[in-house]
């Protein structure tokens, strides 16, 4: 099999609202093609999607308005590559009993919005990630969701201090409570387009 080439990917991220300029510099940044995703052909036309930080409700409802949700639920189903960070990780849990409206789903997990406060109680802090090199990833949590509880078969790539799990990867799918788009660390940026660069290989092979 080909190794992947970053370049050969085209991703999506999700640009209804919240911070998806910032996550397409970052991709560009880490050598990948990068395009905004408002609409069905758009959506169609990238190779994996990032859901970004934002207000998980306004996302949610959007999606109904722009008619994406079921082809984002769609995609999922056939192992589209997905990475959703703050409210993206909300919209991509199975169960987000505090959200008024009905999640994307795609991990089987639970989260709580809002989990540490408002917007004054947000953090930062240092997160050692079982899957990345170079040590540890200095995370920004800003009125951040907390994952309460996993299915077995889901991977937990970082958790607090206190054991609170913030990340999580379940096949081609990863959810962060953090903000990484805001930093200057790209690696899981760039973790995420290997995902898709994969993806996009086992797809081609019929794999």
């Amino acid at each position: 099999m080909l190794e992947p080439h970053k370049n050969d990917v085209l991703i999506g991220v999700l640009a209804l609202q919240g911070d998806f300029k910032e996550h397409v510099k970052m991709l560009v940044e880490s050598g990948a093609d990068a395009i905004e995703v408002r609409t069905y052909t758009e959506l169609e036309s990238v190779d994996g999607l990032i859901i970004p930080g934002g207000e998980s409700t306004t996302m949610a409802r959007l999606l109904i308005a722009y008619g994406l949700m079921d082809p984002l639920r769609d995609k999922i189903s056939s192992g589209f590559p997905m990475w959703g960070t703050c409210a993206g990780a909300i919209l991509l849990a199975d169960s987000a009993p505090d959200l008024d409206r009905p999640t994307i789903g795609g991990i089987p997990m639970t989260i709580k919005r809002n989990a540490f406060g408002t917007q004054v109680n947000s953090f930062e802090t240092d997160l050692s990630f079982f899957d990345l090199e170079g040590g540890d990833y200095h995370a920004v949590f800003i009125r951040a969701p907390l994952i309460t509880e996993i299915a077995t078969g889901v991977k937990v790539t970082a958790s607090l201090s206190n054991g609170e799990i913030v990340a999580v990867i379940n096949e081609n799918l990863m959810a962060t409570c953090f903000h990484p788009e805001i930093t200057n660390d790209r690696r899981l940026h760039r973790k995420f387009i290997e995902i898709v660069a994969n993806y996009k290989i086992n797809k081609s092979d019929g794999a």
